[in-house]
């Protein structure tokens, strides 16, 4: 299905070119075109533009590696805690595909160390199960809480540990 704007309920939902259009713009999200969104952000594209999955711009410019649209988005006022319909913040999704870069982004622009998904598991539960030690050190350099626990009870160093991890594990532990 392809991404469309999301539409109130009192219309017939978007024409064709409009979500022609939405369609353009999610892919240069997932596409990392940045010059393109700074032309669309200086012509009033909304910074918080989400899919129907509730998938912001930022969400998936992020999610997707591209370091300089994400930077784009989060100076003309994306939100880095702008969580889809499951709850995923852009900060797990970075962490849980290894990125430092990004997760450094965009912690330095507003994200929440410690924000979680509904089932309470965040940035550095993320990291630590997926074995990225380099963002498992950051994170708790900038203030983790490594005693966090998700619905089931777990922390970090319970799920690296489940999971196999080699490297985390040895990081989260005191």
């Amino acid at each position: 299905m392809a991404d469309q704007a999301q539409t109130s309920p009192d219309d017939n939902g978007p024409d064709e070119e409009t979500i022609r259009l939405a369609t353009q713009i999610f892919n240069a999200a997932r596409e990392g075109e940045t010059e393109n969104f700074r032309h669309w952000l200086e012509q009033g594209l909304p910074p918080n533009m989400r899919n129907q999955k509730g998938d912001s711009l930022l969400m998936l410019a992020s999610y997707h590696g591209h370091v300089e649209t994400t930077r784009v988005l989060l100076e003309q006022g994306a939100d880095p805690e702008l969580r889809n319909d499951n709850g995923q913040n852009p900060l797990a999704g970075a962490a849980f595909k290894g990125n430092l870069a990004m997760v450094r982004l965009l912690l330095e622009n507003g994200a929440e160390v410690d924000g979680s998904s509904p089932d309470g598991k965040t940035a550095l539960m993320y990291a630590a199960m997926f074995n990225h030690a380099e963002i498992v050190d950051y994170l708790l350099a900038n203030g983790a809480d490594r005693h966090a626990r998700e619905s089931r009870g777990m922390t970090a160093f319970d799920l690296a540990t489940a999971m196999g991890a080699d490297a985390t594990p040895a990081r989260l532990a005191e």
